[in-house]
């Protein structure tokens, strides 16, 4: 998995270094092994399934800074990120300097207004989020948009305050819903599997 986030960092021409932050020995020797630079092994506080992002990335940035040092942008890219595509990249850097935004980041719109969303009650029951809305033309409510989790690009500042990354201090990198599948569970992963091989055959047509 992480060879498609690795490969695609790469192919940007973007980077003056690579690395990787793992806790990981084995996907450190994989990094390495692909090009990519592990001068550091996270350590095991920052390395827990409830780690959020801006830590660790908070954390490299500043080894790098001692070591190397600081860079002006940074991008956090996951390692989970199959669908990830050198141009988004691209406009994700493009976007951060010109808009004057702390991130940017891919996103993609939801197949069914978030405003008519439901969610189970305790007796098996559906109720809605926004009862409000239930009469509402669907055409008429604001669009919503999620986090697709493939990069984030940004600004050193913003990483090591600690900044929301998604707020109003971001802007987004807008891409269809067809290249957008976060991998967090088995379902997830069926589902990008078939995604990658459609698209691989929509490439190649």
């Amino acid at each position: 998995m992480i060879a498609w986030s690795i490969s695609a960092a790469h192919a940007s021409g973007l980077f003056d270094h690579i690395v990787v932050s793992t806790d990981d020995q084995e996907v450190a020797e994989i990094a390495r092994a692909l090009g990519a630079e592990v001068p550091f092994m996270r350590p095991g506080a920052l390395a827990d399934d409830h780690t959020p992002t801006v830590p660790v990335i908070a954390h490299a940035i500043t080894w790098v800074s001692q070591n190397w040092g600081s860079p002006n942008t940074t991008c956090c890219i996951y390692a989970t990120a199959p669908f990830i595509r050198v141009d988004d990249l691209k406009l994700g850097a493009k976007l951060l300097l010109e808009t004057g935004a702390d991130y940017a980041f891919p996103v993609t719109s939801f197949p069914f207004p978030i405003q008519r969303a439901v969610h189970l009650t305790e007796n098996g029951r559906m109720q809605m989020f926004s009862p409000e809305h239930a009469l509402t033309r669907s055409q008429d409510l604001i669009e919503g948009f999620h986090d697709v989790g493939q990069f984030y690009w940004g600004r050193t500042e913003a990483w090591l305050s600690g900044r929301t990354i998604i707020g109003l201090g971001a802007t987004p990198v807008i891409i269809p819903r067809h290249r957008a599948q976060d991998i967090d569970t088995p379902e997830d992963w069926t589902r990008a599997e078939m995604m990658f091989r459609l698209l691989g055959e929509m490439e190649h047509q």
